[in-house]
């Protein structure tokens, strides 16, 4: 049996008195595409930020590669998550950089790519997502949100990582500009042949990105499925999200 790319194993976290997970399994399988779903509040970014090391669950274990994400620590944690790259909800570019100091930032500061070096993985980053190279030297003040969110991605793409994590990929855009990013998104998870992992409230983006959807419901995922049985299931909590909107 394939080993999962990545796991979540009997996960609970609590934040004070809030169970936010609770007995949570999930597992992605390498070169796949999962997509979770479910309403505000239900612990999705949670289960990024879990699976980044930047939180620790409470039970259970997180597994990367087989590897339990909280017992791994300084330099082993670093080469594990050296391989990942996340898109995040609102870009999240740092203003005093240039586009191309924004795509090339981990390799610059973690991965100490010379800057020259640098400067020309993250031009070939920038076309990837079909950003022409006279953009590599404004600021993200001057971009789109459209555009800002491809140099999201450029940046989580520009290390060739192994594993994606897209949060909230098309939050705040016209349904245009939207169904380009989701077709970059698909363009470049191929192009890497490399797992992702997806959080959204937009359903139109699910069916486009993902080959597996998952939804979590009050701290656990209570379905799974393909994007087609999505629209058949009759699961009374996904029939619930999926037939309001």
């Amino acid at each position: 049996m394939t080993r999962p790319k990545l796991e979540w194993r009997g996960v609970g976290k609590r934040f004070g008195d809030a169970a936010v997970l609770d007995g949570l399994n999930l597992s992605v399988p390498t070169g796949a595409s999962m997509v979770i779903i479910g309403g505000s509040g239900q612990g999705k970014s949670v289960m990024i930020k879990l699976a980044l090391g930047l939180v620790s669950p409470d039970s259970g274990k997180v597994l990367l590669d087989g590897k339990v994400l909280p017992g791994l620590i300084g330099g082993r944690r670093r080469r594990l998550l050296a391989r990942s790259g996340v898109l995040f909800q609102s870009a999240a570019l740092f203003d005093s950089l240039t586009v191309w100091e924004n795509v090339a930032f981990r390799l610059i500061h973690a991965d100490r790519v010379p800057r020259r070096a640098a400067r020309a993985r993250a031009l070939a980053a920038l076309a990837r997502v079909r950003l022409e190279p006279e953009a590599a030297d404004l600021f993200p003040s001057d971009l789109s949100g459209g555009m800002q969110k491809r140099v999201g991605l450029a940046r989580a793409i520009a290390a060739d990582p192994e594993l994606l994590f897209f949060d909230e990929p098309t939050t705040g855009l016209d349904p245009i500009t939207a169904a380009v990013i989701n077709e970059l998104i698909v363009d470049q998870v191929t192009r890497l042949g490399g797992t992702a992992v997806s959080i959204t409230h937009d359903l139109a983006s699910a069916r486009r990105i993902g080959d597996q959807i998952a939804m979590l419901h009050e701290g656990a995922i209570v379905w799974q499925g393909t994007p087609a049985e999505l629209d058949t299931t009759p699961h009374p909590e996904v029939r619930r999200f999926v037939d309001v909107r």
